[in-house]
């Protein structure tokens, strides 16, 4: 039990020692690897001797991964608007 407190110690400070760029590498690969398992297990549902669907369903489906992409891909833009400044 010891060992694994000093390993979790070990860990955290490795995560702290972690910059920026470093720290936004790691998760966002790990991240897009699980959204890209979660896509390959939903195309196991492609196959019409298992499983019964229409075209409707699907667009329906691919729609709404859609617009969730685009909304999360729009939250690495940077906002071109410039706030409104108040002045006396």
């Amino acid at each position: 039990m010891e060992y694994t407190g000093i390993r979790m110690l070990n860990n955290n400070i490795k995560y702290m020692l972690e910059n920026k760029r470093e720290r936004f590498k790691r998760l966002a690969s790990a991240r897009t690897n699980e959204v890209l398992k979660k896509l390959k297990v939903l195309s196991n549902c492609s196959n019409k001797s298992a499983y019964s669907y229409t075209a409707e369903e699907i667009d329906k489906i691919f729609n709404t991964i859609e617009k969730a992409s685009l909304a999360a891909k729009s939250q690495f833009k940077v906002s071109k608007k410039k706030m409104n400044t108040f002045k006396l």
